[in-house]
């Protein structure tokens, strides 16, 4: 198999930036190299000292190398939800997205919608996600068939519950055992796909599907947890509503075993004391929505006060409430969210947040987030300067952080160039 050999200027971290000063955290290269073999980074360097290997040469010259994008909470069946006017959480799943998950019933229509999913991830320089499918296993099929058929690595997983979603998206507590059962045998550890077992959040289980749940976190250490956390106000109470026993919020899931390292909370904004020690202690992983957070007016995450008590936060799109595939656009929104609150986001640590930042608090950092030699070749390539705005500020910039800032407040799918994912280079709608 012939090696490739990508040439261009490369950035990749090794560690969280700790300051703006903290160069020592990355690798810049102004002429670097990247050596893929059989989908894997054989060795990264400048290209004067990797450029004698046998390989064919690509020359992304002038453009930024980067690790690909990871976007840790996104929901599949909602491509077609994303934009959708003028509701909060609970109006918006009623109205919206249960209407147009009930159709992911279809294997047809899931397979359909998972080609165009994935064309948007790549799109937008995404080469990782951990995803939401619906309550349907055809839709989990759907996700990771065309998952393998790009050798992505994903996460997802079949959403478990049982009341208070309309009928044809419910499952019960056995019948939600034993498709996510079968989902973990069929696609967990197959090729690049890992499982995330997903009780939706409190409101649509019952106290016996969440038990249901725990039992499959323990008969599968290795497995994911997916599932919502204290997003509105409304949704809290009416989570209270249904578990009176429980603490707070988060005691639910406590309760029932579902917290851990593994384990991704969307949103996590209206938290209470108890429950930001419960994450600490358990180091159970909060996801930053912000363009959710803004499109559904639900609040702002402290990102700040988790990270100071130790909390790896991680960040994602949540398309659909999501407004953006973007993680540069996610970034450009969270910076917005943390300057309401007095919190800096410098461009370094942006960067590093949605590549290595998110591969570690999956503990998937040996595989994906970073060029190191070993790793997966998941590369996205950026043009900084892909729009009349961003070519005109560019011309100004001195700094790589810079251009940073200029690709995370005005840089779209337009300045993603090309996708790689294990070597292989992605352009929407070219997987048939």
């Amino acid at each position: 198999m012939t090696k490739t050999l990508l040439r261009g200027r490369i950035l990749t971290f090794h560690a969280e930036p700790q300051s703006p000063d903290d160069t020592g955290a990355f690798t810049y290269l102004e002429d670097g190299a990247i050596l893929i073999d059989a989908g894997r980074i054989e060795a990264l360097g400048d290209w004067s000292d990797l450029s004698h290997h046998e390989a064919q040469v690509i020359d992304h010259r002038p453009h930024l190398l980067m690790p690909g994008f990871i976007d840790t909470h996104i929901h599949f069946p909602q491509v077609q939800v994303i934009a959708s006017w003028g509701a909060q959480l609970l109006d918006w799943l009623n109205n919206y997205t249960f209407p147009a998950e009930i159709a992911f019933a279809d294997q047809n229509h899931a397979d359909t919608m998972a080609r165009a999913f994935f064309d948007l991830l790549t799109g937008h320089g995404t080469t990782t996600a951990m995803a939401f499918c619906s309550v349907h296993t055809q839709s989990v099929d759907a996700y990771f068939s065309e998952a393998a058929r790009r050798n992505m690595a994903m996460v997802g997983g079949k959403v478990m519950m049982d009341r208070n979603a309309p009928k044809g998206l419910t499952d019960t507590p056995q019948s939600s055992y034993e498709d996510t059962k079968a989902m973990i045998d069929k696609w967990h550890g197959v090729g690049r796909a890992r499982y995330a077992i997903t009780p939706r959040f409190a409101i649509t289980s019952t106290r016996a599907q969440l038990e249901i749940a725990g039992n499959l976190v323990a008969e599968h250490p290795g497995c994911f947890v997916q599932t919502h956390l204290s997003e509105n106000h409304a949704e809290i109470a009416f989570t209270k509503e249904l578990f009176p026993e429980a603490l707070d919020y988060l005691g639910v899931y406590e309760r029932y075993g579902l917290l851990g390292p593994k384990t991704f909370l969307g949103h996590a904004i209206h938290l209470e004391p108890r429950e930001i020690d419960l994450l600490a202690d358990t180091g159970s992983r909060p996801v930053f929505c912000p363009t959710s957070n803004l499109f559904l007016g639900s609040g702002l995450f402290d990102d700040a006060g988790l990270r100071g008590r130790g909390i790896a936060n991680a960040i994602a799109t949540d398309v659909g409430a999501g407004t953006s595939y973007s993680m540069l656009q996610t970034l450009n929104e969270g910076y917005k969210v943390l300057q309401l609150q007095g919190q800096a986001l410098h461009p370094f640590r942006a960067f590093h947040w949605i590549t290595r930042g998110n591969a570690v608090a999956m503990g998937m950092q040996d595989e994906i987030g970073t060029l190191d030699a070993g790793t997966s070749a998941d590369v996205v390539v950026l043009d900084s300067a892909a729009t009349h705005a961003m070519a005109l500020r560019m011309q100004a910039a001195e700094t790589l952080a810079e251009e940073l800032f200029v690709l995370m407040m005005l840089g779209d799918d337009r300045a993603v160039v090309q996708t790689y994912v294990a070597g292989t280079g992605q352009k929407p709608g070219a997987v048939a």
